[in-house]
């Protein structure tokens, strides 16, 4: 964790392991059996024991300890500042992204959200073979599939809003402005008219720049359809991944290693704020895995 960010406390931790859903069914079940059996004063001993190395085993996972840390920051956030929740304003912008897209891209983020659902599933089969009852490798890779779900779905509302430029934006007649305007600009050197040559040479900077920025938005346009096809593949590798490989925490570096390479691509999203209506999005990523997302476009 970096210096100086608060932290949430062995408390906190503590709290957050012990009531775990998985944690209380399992450790509920098996004090109620161990009070059933023939000498609940040996089990009970037993089962309590297995919970306080549960409980010591998570609480010092590093990784486990930065999720609750930024979850009580966000609630620290949430509170002091009065407004709704963050939890419920990045599921609102979650709705609100899923809305905007037409149904071919719409359609495509769903098929790769499914694919994540997939692989956590197949990981959960695997994870129940290698005996990791706590169901901790899950609860932590999810943040990072939300967020790799979550710059999917922004870039397929940029490609959207590129194209929509793109569209409008008619680069071969502005390059044919731009040309005539040059024209205009060198008869107007040679006649020596100030007051004409600088209203040209203002209008040959104004195509200029609209030329400019009809080849960066073409650029762009470029890098997030690459982009887009990387992070389906990767995704699609993950899955495989899933299936191939029987150590969980393997496949929970790997999903983590490709969520934080992403701050090329990230930053290509902020430029494109403008066009898109995300505004300076700094926000974490909306719960999208656990998340029913055709309610959400309801």
């Amino acid at each position: 964790m970096a210096k100086g960010k608060k932290k949430a406390g062995w408390f906190r931790y503590v709290k957050e392991a012990f009531t775990y859903r998985w944690n209380l069914l399992l450790f509920g079940g098996a004090a109620a059996a161990a009070l059933l059996s023939p000498s609940p004063d040996i089990v009970l001993p037993l089962v309590a024991a297995a919970e306080l190395a549960y409980l010591g085993g998570l609480t010092t996972l590093p990784r486990f300890q930065a999720a609750i840390d930024a979850r009580a920051r966000a609630e620290e956030r949430g509170l002091s500042t009065g407004s709704a929740p963050p939890a419920q304003d990045r599921q609102k912008k979650l709705a609100d992204v899923l809305g905007s897209l037409e149904a071919e891209r719409r359609n495509r983020f769903l098929r790769v959200r499914a694919r994540c659902v997939e692989m956590q599933r197949i990981a959960n089969a695997v994870r129940g073979d290698t005996r990791d009852e706590s169901g901790a490798a899950a609860e932590l890779r999810t943040p990072a599939l939300d967020r790799l779900l979550w710059v999917f779905l922004k870039l397929l509302l940029s490609q959207q809003a590129l194209g929509r430029f793109l569209r409008a934006a008619d680069g071969a007649a502005i390059k044919t402005q731009l040309d005539e305007l040059m024209a205009k600009q060198r008869a107007a050197e040679e006649k020596k008219d100030e007051r004409i040559l600088r209203s040209i040479t203002d209008s040959v900077a104004t195509a200029t720049l609209r030329l400019e920025n009809y080849e960066k938005a073409k650029s762009n346009a470029e890098f997030v359809g690459v982009e887009l096809d990387r992070i389906e593949n990767k995704i699609q590798a993950l899955t495989e991944m899933a299936i191939s490989h029987q150590d969980p925490n393997e496949l929970s570096i790997q999903v983590d290693a490709v969520a934080e390479g992403m701050s090329q691509t990230e930053e290509t999203i902020r430029e494109l704020q403008a066009i898109t209506g995300l505004g300076s999005d700094t926000s974490e990523a909306p719960s999208i895995l656990a998340t029913d997302v055709t309610q959400v476009q309801a």
